[in-house]
């Protein structure tokens, strides 16, 4: 995907997030960093364009909700020595009986979501959660399904998917990326 592809594919999420959730009913738009914190400002603020609505956006950390902690240092999953940066988690608004749409870059085995999920719930008790991603590329370990998805890229397990974003990489792009055992978690 170059960068206009990328941005037909947000509209046309942002397009569908509105058909499924009716203006009455709260709704805010929740970025599990990094690149999925920077596709939720995206989301929002075409959801604000189309809908005059006031869609509350924040952020979420969830290096301290991931179960792979103990794996680290395994070249295929995070290669040693690498640790996660650690961010803030901001939900400037009660997410309370509210329907959150958690936005990622990429669904891969599902275990990024599961523990963005357990993170939110420290936060309160949504009405619901609907996942959108910009791409699934499969191998799902857990059943982890999204509502919106921007793109599907069947892929084997030694290739990757890079999500570039211009506001942290200088260009907005997706690539696949041909490499070692494994990927994305």
């Amino acid at each position: 995907m170059d960068a206009a592809q990328m941005a037909r594919t947000l509209t046309r999420m942002a397009h569908e997030i509105l058909e499924k959730n009716p203006s009455e009913q709260s709704l805010a738009v929740v970025g599990i960093h990094t690149r999925g914190a920077v596709l939720a400002q995206r989301l929002r603020e075409l959801l604000a364009q189309l809908s005059g609505r006031d869609v509350p956006l924040g952020t979420l950390d969830i290096s301290f909700y991931r179960d792979d902690v103990a794996v680290r240092g395994e070249a295929w999953l995070l290669p040693a020595g690498k640790q996660p940066e650690v961010r803030g988690t901001e939900l400037p608004f009660g997410i309370d009986d509210t329907t959150i749409v958690l936005v990622d870059d990429v669904l891969y085995t599902g275990r990024t979501i599961r523990a963005a999920i357990d993170a939110l719930f420290d936060y309160g008790r949504p009405r619901r959660i609907q996942l959108a991603v910009l791409v699934d590329r499969g191998h799902r370990e857990l059943p982890i399904r999204p509502d919106y998805v921007g793109k599907n890229i069947p892929t084997s397990l030694p290739e990757r998917v890079s999500v570039r974003v211009t506001e942290r990489d200088g260009v907005d792009e997706v690539v696949l990326v041909r490499g070692k055992e494994g990927g994305d978690r």
